[in-house]
């Protein structure tokens, strides 16, 4: 990613994959420092970033690992993600006061570092991929929120940078460590409900109206380094994140950094959707689908939606709008469906049944930071590595493309193309600003 114009980032960077970590005492107040002890860098503190950095520090202490730097644009959430670390921290460890996390305004500076092992990345979406590639090329481990990236372009890009590097990887689609959705999927993959036919998969729907009168850039926000390789445009908070608390970011709804549920809550129930259809690194051979894009003000994502997907076994998959949110697998004899609450069937003994010898047995995970820290640990894969991460999120953009185009779309998952579309094909990316060019 030699487009990044920091010297000191790419003179360091390749230092990064030199020897192993050593923890200094400090940030063990005083206990044995063992060299294997995994360092966490986190990028992005907002209202996610700030839950995955607390999972991360507690699940860490089970793993041996430490959250030693923060990172974020926004002073007032990197001084309050700083501030946060080091009170749990000192909870943990029966301490009144501790001083072990490092806070830095600008990422490349905390990939720079050659003592960070591991980096949380939960940053808006328009900035997954250059996080991603930088981190791989920093020779660093992630852990990347979903949607992976925010084209299809970007996501292929960054698994060729993760696998160049060697890279352990975890994409932060936690419910491929439930066991609701690990019972749905492994009782479709071993035929419980017959052949499959259908998939369909129910998302939430965005609401709500976005102001864009123009505001004074706070001082404490470094907003052009927040827009990155997004076009200009007038600050205002709706555009950006609530400056006095951790509400529901507004950028969620503006389509110049995310595409609204169909990659918010899709890259999700798609995940699922491939994990039990058997095609994690793969997809449709046929997208097409309809979207009400309704005057909401600087709010520009799409609200309620109907989208259809051919899989080239024929496999259908259904996506719509609405409640419940959750995924329900249809075949020849039975049904299945899951969500985050529950688990259920057409009937109890499709679910009863242990795999035995020459079954599929999809691996169960646990804690989905957990098993990342693990995997760090022992360099095996994830439960959601980038290839998957990458496939998922491409099913959601398809539908996105297809939302826009209004047109039933060919698609080829093996070269990544649409089929005689160069339309649709210039929709796999977008002109990035430079100079954040992946």
């Amino acid at each position: 990613m030699g487009s990044l114009p920091r010297r000191r980032f790419l003179k360091q960077q390749a230092a990064a994959a030199i020897g192993p970590a050593i923890v200094p005492a400090r940030v063990l107040f005083g206990r044995p420092a063992p060299n294997d002890t995994i360092q966490i860098g986190c990028i992005g503190l907002g209202r996610q970033g700030r839950g995955d950095m607390q999972e991360a520090i507690y699940r860490g202490l089970e793993a041996g690992a430490r959250v030693t730097a923060v990172c974020d644009v926004d002073r007032h959430r990197l001084e309050d993600g700083q501030w946060l670390a080091e009170r749990i921290y000192a909870a943990e460890f029966g301490r009144t006061t501790y001083r072990g996390i490092d806070a830095y305004a600008d990422f490349r500076d905390l990939l720079s570092r050659s003592d960070i092992d591991a980096i949380l990345i939960v940053t808006p979406d328009h900035w997954h991929a250059l996080h991603g590639i930088a981190a791989a090329e920093a020779g660093k481990d992630i852990y990347l929120e979903k949607p992976l990236t925010y084209t299809i372009a970007e996501g292929r890009k960054l698994v060729e940078a993760v696998t160049k590097a060697g890279r352990v990887f975890q994409t932060g689609s936690q419910q491929r460590s439930q066991i609701y959705f690990l019972m749905a999927c492994e009782a479709v993959r071993n035929g419980r409900v017959g052949k499959l036919r259908t998939i369909r998969v129910a998302n939430p729907t965005d609401q709500g109206t976005g102001n864009p009168q123009p505001m004074p850039v706070p001082k404490y926000l470094d907003y052009d380094f927040w827009l990155g390789p997004a076009a200009e445009a007038p600050f205002t908070e709706d555009r950006v994140h609530p400056q006095t608390s951790y509400e529901r970011p507004g950028w969620l709804q503006v389509e110049a950094y995310c595409r609204g549920m169909i990659t918010g809550w899709g890259s999700h129930m798609n995940d699922i959707a491939q994990w039990g259809n058997g095609t994690e690194e793969s997809g449709p051979v046929e997208v097409e689908a309809t979207a009400e894009f309704p005057d909401r003000g600087l709010f520009d994502v799409h609200t309620k939606y109907h989208a259809e997907a051919v899989y080239a076994d024929g496999v259908r998959l259904i996506q719509d709008s609405g409640d419940p949110a959750g995924v329900r697998f249809e075949g020849e004899t039975g049904w299945v469906f899951c969500s985050r609450s529950e688990v259920k069937a057409s009937s109890p003994e499709i679910l009863r049944f242990k795999p035995g010898e020459g079954a599929v047995k999809l691996r169960p995970s646990g804690n989905h930071m957990k098993n990342f820290l693990e995997c760090v640990r022992s360099r095996k894969a994830t439960a959601a590595p980038v290839e998957v991460g990458h496939r998922s999120n491409s099913v959601c953009l398809l539908t996105h493309i297809a939302m826009k185009l209004g047109r039933k779309l060919r698609w080829n998952p093996r070269t990544e193309r649409f089929v005689g579309d160069e339309e649709a094909d210039r929709r796999l990316d977008y002109p990035h600003r430079d100079p954040w060019v992946v």
